[in-house]
């Protein structure tokens, strides 16, 4: 037969198996009247206009499960979506799968999922900073606050969330749906210690929807809420993909509407030939993106991802992956009060057709804690129009941005603003008017009347690709602006309350 065997790493557990995506080639037969999902996804369809029924839905082929099964092959997930199992493999049973006609693909599972923070986590004044920069008190203006928005959230863990005084409101309206352990699906106990880093999806939770009194450290504070724990720690044990892939599917069977995840697949490995290489953040190599990429564009799901914390790590500097997915929201990290990029955040990679991220916003401690403020904003704008398409929500959220349409691949099109994203859902056709071009007929180029004492400047080659990010001083009103080499083609010029694409000829 015919095999795509992807690559030839393997991942070596401690059974002396090697862990694998077996992926099937068909789905067999199914009852195509049978309801494979539940009544409130239905209704999220209807509300969105997809079809009801998607072979997607359809569960894996039994008969091929009971012939892996017969082999003694031992079966960890399987991805409805994907049309494939994850599985532990022996040499035998590698070779007795790809004799197999009814497999399509053996693909080794040898990633790492890193923790898109820091280290530390934000206080409340750097949460306020965050929603302030974003004219989050708009939304509490017109009264959103993500009522009844499903939300999902996949981290690492969630110790102590049900006794944080930041979530207490959560738990006494009964916002909280339902957790899952997909590390440990035995385990009932979401809340409980697993390792040192599982109080990172307890802090992702709360710039979500967390309060204190009337202090707000995110946004969608009556969003009702799904849980996954997909990872066993960040240095102590290899992570895999499918638990990830598994939560999602999940939360897609429950009517979830927009998941967060603050968690990336790149590099880190004791090992590093077991790295993903940064070629392959491409949108289409890694499992995970794929997956991505059917939740957006055949469930509706809106998929927002940190893009990591690489962009001070020379060998990498780029978004990891699922960040790298066309049809993911990733999100950077910006500094408060210029406005540029923070020096960890990734950036998107100068290959890909499009651009990543997607926005950025305030954090000091990690895009995981970007990303929970753009789902807390994207839930509070579907409690205003929940009819809005997942790609109708991205682009009202992309537009809404500071930059826009003059993005670059280290913020995307900048810091989304809830007051303009509402306008925008009031009135499709309405645009802010903050933007203008010039065309220096020279390499210097002086604009007079600035009213600002600095200035940022994004050059870059191309449309996207930044060469270096500046900040640039203004004297006595006047800004000088020399082009930096020749291959720079566009500059940027955030003047606060207008942005200026200039250019070089």
């Amino acid at each position: 037969m015919e095999l795509n065997a992807v690559n030839d790493k393997k991942n070596e557990i401690s059974n002396g198996k090697n862990k694998y995506w077996v992926v099937f080639r068909d789905k067999g037969w199914f009852d195509p009247n049978k309801q494979y999902v539940s009544d409130q996804t239905i209704a999220n369809r209807v509300l969105l206009g997809l079809p009801r029924f998607q072979m997607s839905d359809v569960p894996v082929n039994a008969l091929y499960i009971r012939k892996l099964q017969a082999q003694n092959i031992e079966l960890q997930h399987q991805s409805r979506w994907l049309n494939a199992v994850t599985a532990n493999i022996s040499e035998e049973q590698y070779q007795w799968l790809s004799s197999q006609s009814f497999v399509k693909e053996i693909t080794p599972i040898s990633t790492k999922l890193v923790i898109a923070s820091n280290g530390t986590f934000p206080t409340q004044k750097q949460f306020a900073n965050a929603l302030q920069q974003m004219n989050a008190k708009s939304l509490l203006k017109d009264g959103l606050t993500a009522k009844g928005i499903k939300i999902g959230i996949v981290d690492v863990g969630f110790d102590g969330a049900n006794e944080l005084g930041a979530l207490r409101h959560v738990f006494k309206k009964k916002q909280f749906k339902e957790g899952r352990d997909f590390v440990n699906p035995k385990s009932k106990r979401i809340f409980r210690r697993h390792t040192s880093d599982d109080y990172h999806g307890t802090q992702v939770w709360k710039a979500v929807a967390g309060k204190v009194g009337q202090k707000r450290f995110g946004m969608a504070t009556e969003a009702e809420f799904y849980l996954a724990r997909t990872d066993h720690g960040v240095k102590e044990a290899r992570t895999e993909e499918d638990n990830w892939i598994a939560a999602v599917e999940w939360m897609d069977s429950v009517g979830v509407r927009i998941v967060n995840t603050s968690l990336g697949y790149s590099t880190g490995f004791t090992d590093s030939r077991e790295d993903y290489k940064p070629k392959e953040m491409d949108g289409k190599t890694s499992k995970i993106s794929r997956a991505v990429d059917i939740a957006v564009k055949q469930k509706g799901l809106v998929i927002i991802v940190a893009a990591g914390n690489e962009g001070d790590i020379r060998s990498w500097r780029i978004v990891s992956t699922p960040g790298d997915a066309r049809e993911a929201i990733s999100v950077g990290a910006t500094n408060l009060k210029m406005r540029t990029k923070a020096s960890y955040s990734s950036i998107g990679p100068d290959f890909l057709p499009y651009l990543k991220p997607n926005v950025s916003c305030f954090s000091s401690n990690g895009t995981s804690f970007s990303a929970p403020v753009i789902s807390g904003l994207a839930a509070c704008l579907l409690q205003k129009k929940p009819s809005l398409k997942n790609t109708e929500l991205r682009d009202i959220i992309e537009k809404s941005a500071h930059l826009y349409p003059y993005g670059n691949n280290f913020i995307g099109y900048g810091i989304p603003q809830a007051d303009v994203a509402l306008k925008m859902i009031e009135d499709n056709t309405w645009q802010p008017k903050r933007t203008a071009t010039y065309s220096p007929k020279s390499n210097t180029w002086v604009l007079r009347g600035v009213k600002v004492k600095k200035v940022v400047a994004f050059h870059k080659r191309g449309k996207f690709w930044v060469y270096k990010q500046a900040r640039l001083k203004v004297r006595d009103g006047d800004l000088v602006l020399k082009r930096p080499k020749n291959s720079v083609t566009h500059t940027t010029l955030d003047l606060g309350d207008k942005v200026i694409e200039v250019h070089w000829k």
